[in-house]
């Protein structure tokens, strides 16, 4: 075992003498398996990239891998026991959906069926002063106005723990607070984007509210949603909207619960809603084993490719190497005429190109590294998923055996030519 150590550590010192002492080669080497390894490490980048992208998509539509979502429509006794089940607690939230008109009322919105303001997907509400809502096409005379039709998500707490949503401006809502009786209002980038186009009153009128209320708009998020959205403490809206009411058929509700990881509040409230005879449905969020193989198909397209880019690097370095062991003929009939091995011959060969690849790889490394860092550091405004993104550690080590397979296949042709020597040699030279 002594002997093989020493055997490898003497490859590796006499490897790099080689290295040093033909620097021009090795240079030409480097180049010629750079953009090989680089390949291999921007796809494998690329790919840690498209699943992050794709991952957090789904996590701000839907909810973090792992979430468990309840679904059931909105009735008066399913809501009440929703509300029980998950009031004070941090493992589970539960989320209204209601549809409303902020603007001037007894007219019909500008967009009907809270669709976004560039489309028009017919339907939505109208809703006359302090009364009940009804949907539009009982009402086509209603003329149009100056409203703007929502959807209006209510909360019983935060919900960012399970869907990270991004803030653009102003300010998230804050649940360690007293209620305002001015319901605070965040809302998501299409809503935002009709309030700027359309300036409308600031009155908001639910199905079912005792009176038409005002609210205040502190901030707006980008929720990946296409329509026009708001966010609102539920316990805020309650003040105008009983909790009786809001399962009134004129909201136009709907009703999810989202529950973390191994929370008791799935199976509590799934028992509790299916002994009142409460129809649900239950999803559990694993986005990255859903686009699995979508990523997979993706990654060996891409490798394909990048391992022909290597295979030419490669016969770069096999080109070099049976140069160098040419013209170093002498050299290694020498070595063998004072007894080295030709196994230790060989590994001075191998040696010189193994460490070429590693070289190489850490310099395909590194420049990706900088390329990512200024990509976040241009784009990270624009793409959220980019912030905060580091340097995957899987596209380093396919780099690191990238090149490490590379030095082995380019140097083991002439490894075995510098083996093959014979002691004859040094004579004639």
């Amino acid at each position: 075992m002594r002997r093989l150590s020493g055997r490898f550590r003497s490859a590796l010192i006499i490897g790099l003498q080689g290295i040093r002492a033909r620097k021009t080669r090795t240079l030409l080497s480097m180049v010629s398996l750079f953009l090989g390894v680089l390949a291999v490490v921007v796809v494998q980048a690329g790919a840690s990239i498209a699943n992050r992208a794709l991952v957090s998509d789904i996590e701000l539509a839907m909810a973090v891998d792992g979430t468990t979502i309840i679904g059931m429509p909105m009735q008066p006794k399913a809501t009440a026991i929703v509300l029980d089940t998950v009031h004070g607690r941090s493992d589970a939230v539960a989320m209204l959906g209601l549809q409303a008109i902020i603007g001037e009322p007894n007219v019909s919105p500008v967009n009907p069926g809270a669709s976004p303001f560039d489309e028009n997907w017919g339907g939505g509400m109208v809703c006359y002063g302090n009364g009940p809502c009804e949907p539009t096409d009982a009402n086509a005379a209603a003329p149009p106005g100056q409203a703007v039709e929502i959807r209006l998500t209510a909360m019983t707490a935060d919900v960012r723990p399970f869907r990270p949503l991004r803030p653009q401006t102003g300010q998230w809502l804050e649940f360690a607070t007293v209620p305002s009786m001015a319901p605070r209002l965040v809302v998501n980038l299409e809503a935002a984007k009709g309030f700027e186009r359309y300036k409308v009153p600031a009155e908001m009128r639910i199905g079912g509210a005792a009176a038409n209320i005002t609210p205040q708009f502190v901030g707006v998020v980008d929720d990946g949603d296409m329509q026009p959205r708001a966010y609102v403490r539920l316990d805020e809206l309650t003040a105008w909207l009983p909790p009786a009411n809001l399962a009134d058929p004129n909201t136009g509700g709907d009703m999810q619960v989202l529950v973390s990881p191994g929370s008791p509040v799935e199976q509590v409230l799934t028992a509790k809603l299916k002994g009142i005879g409460s129809e649900t449905w239950t999803q559990t969020i694993d986005a990255k084993k859903d686009r699995e193989n979508e990523l997979r198909l993706f990654r060996l397209v891409f490798l394909a490719m990048a391992s022909l880019v290597l295979l030419i690097g490669v016969a770069g370095i096999l080109n070099v190497g049976l140069a160098t062991v040419g013209e170093r003929v002498e050299e290694f009939a020498l070595r063998r005429a004072v007894g080295t091995p030709r196994m230790l011959l060989a590994g001075i060969v191998l040696a010189e190109t193994l460490l070429t690849g590693l070289f190489t790889a850490a310099v395909a490394i590194g420049v990706s590294a900088a390329g990512l860092k200024a990509v976040t550091v241009l784009f990270g405004d624009s793409e959220p998923f980019l912030q905060g993104m580091q340097f995957p550690w899987e596209a380093g080590v396919a780099g690191i055996i990238a090149g490490i397979a590379a030095g082995v296949l380019g140097g083991f042709v002439p490894a075995l030519r510098a083996a093959g020597i014979p002691i004859a040699t040094v004579m004639r030279a």
